[in-house]
């Protein structure tokens, strides 16, 4: 019984925050869900001094969606996790970092949240209930988890240095 239940929540895990991913990448892609659309998205990205907006836009909308996708499938785990993490880490260094920790005052929480979820889900990986273990693709462990971590703030690193140039 602890096995099945052990695969069912790694499926909802997955469920719930990839599609959430997913919802939050399309709202500044298409404007779903009450999002800006890459237009507003834009325009907020470069109030930020992220530059060029659209740029970063679209890159931050790929990152979610497609990160999203992926995590709630379970297809391609570790560069969901990449993804995300590459998405959250800039959003906590633009957006959230000044404000210290608590989401409460804007803080970086719920970031650190979605981050260690898709690193643990890395770690552990997606389970059976999974396009990677049905296809049998399936990689996970610490090393995997820590590859999609740092390569993620990498790429985090990278839009920061190119919107610091740009400025």
């Amino acid at each position: 019984m602890t096995g099945v239940l052990v695969k069912i929540g790694m499926l909802v895990l997955r469920l719930v925050v990839g599609l959430l991913f997913f919802g939050h990448g399309m709202q500044k892609l298409a404007g779903w869900f009450g999002g800006g659309g890459i237009d507003g998205t834009a325009q907020g990205f470069e109030g930020m001094g992220l530059k060029p907006g659209r740029d970063n836009a679209v890159a931050a909308g790929v990152s979610e969606a497609g990160g999203g996708a992926l995590l709630a499938a379970g297809l391609a785990t570790p560069l969901a996790a990449t993804m995300i993490t590459g998405a959250m880490g800039s959003a906590v260094f633009h957006v959230h970092k000044a404000n210290g920790p608590w989401v409460t005052k804007g803080g970086w929480e719920y970031n650190a949240v979605l981050t260690a979820a898709a690193l643990a889900v890395a770690a552990e990986g997606p389970g059976d209930l999974s396009l990677d273990h049905a296809l049998g693709t399936e990689r996970s462990g610490v090393g995997v988890a820590l590859a999609a971590l740092g390569a993620g703030l990498a790429g985090s690193a990278g839009v920061a240095a190119r919107a610091k140039a740009l400025t």
